[in-house]
């Protein structure tokens, strides 16, 4: 009767390399064996050796023969999904992030919107929502300056930014980019609804220059047009803040005699825990949550 306990992908990688895992297991005086057992075993090796002391090295859990379980198709992640996947893994490794949930109406932006509809169209610009989201935003840096800035590798120095450059999260065919407004707080609507839909276009097209990626004081990933209620985006160093938006939906809010609908967009902020605190996230939101709803604020 067998007296191992193993998956099948053990089994199987028992098998190919020639390890009798009822040996092994008595060798090891343990009645379950997992991968890294085996491995061990064909390197001579004892189990857990050259493990870093942070715990298990993870691509052993994750290198499972996934054909022992079912029909299974294959297919190569590009160059571009890799190196984004290592730098967000790193990111989320590395930094000790916490994510502040609040919300915003966006009545006021609608309203204001379309007095300059006819306008915009003068000018040769759709001007959407995000445009005030990001002017918003140039304001909350250059009032709050810590979210305005990046910490040194060895967490010693913090460099604090005299300018405002917005990442704008993108969805392309080829994977998630996020092109860089520059001097947002120098820019009117028009300029900035006009940037955002220029570099939206450039990153879809795969024809973005080199000098619009990098050097972002923030970025903002906005999923509003896809759905949600929140989600928590993770920073992307060496930035110390991300703004993550979802679809605006429309709730009662008491206007102090009774409850209206409004459109309300939820907001989500996730911070570098060693630059920013929980206070100082909250007063941020809550600062911008107030541009939103007053955005006539955003053109002093």
């Amino acid at each position: 009767m067998t007296r191992v306990t193993a998956s099948p992908s053990v089994r199987a990688l028992a098998g190919r390399k020639g390890i009798d895992l009822e040996d092994l297991g008595r060798s090891l005086g343990r009645r379950t064996l997992a991968r890294e057992d085996v491995e061990a075993a064909v390197s001579g090796s004892k189990p857990g050796a050259g493990l870093p002391a942070s715990g298990p090295d993870h691509a052993t859990f994750w290198d499972v023969d996934h054909s022992a379980y079912g029909p299974i198709r294959e297919e190569p992640m590009s160059r571009f999904a890799r190196v984004s996947a290592r730098n967000l893994a790193a990111a989320n490794a590395l930094v000790p992030q916490v994510t502040h949930h609040d919300e915003a109406d966006t009545g006021a932006i609608e309203a204001f919107r379309k007095t300059l509809k006819v306008e915009a169209a003068e000018n040769g610009v759709r001007l959407t929502a995000l445009a005030f989201h990001v002017k918003a935003l140039a304001h909350c840096l250059k009032r709050f300056e810590t979210f305005n800035a990046s910490l040194s590798p060895d967490g010693a120095t913090l460099y604090l930014k005299d300018y405002v450059h917005i990442g704008i999260a993108v969805d392309t065919p080829y994977g998630l980019t996020v092109p860089v407004v520059r001097d947002a707080d120098r820019k009117g609507l028009f300029e900035l609804a006009r940037d955002i839909s220029t570099l939206a276009a450039k990153a879809a097209e795969r024809k973005l220059p080199p000098d619009a990626l990098g050097g972002a004081s923030m970025s903002i990933s906005n999923l509003g047009g896809i759905g949600g209620t929140a989600f928590t985006p993770i920073v992307n160093p060496p930035e110390v803040t991300i703004l993550g938006i979802t679809r605006t939906r429309i709730q009662p809010v008491w206007d102090g005699e009774a409850f209206q609908p409004r459109p309300v967009v939820p907001l989500d902020l996730s911070y570098d825990h060693r630059v920013i605190n929980g206070a100082e996230a909250a007063r941020f939101l809550a600062e911008y949550a107030s541009l939103i709803g007053e955005p006539q604020r955003l053109l002093l």
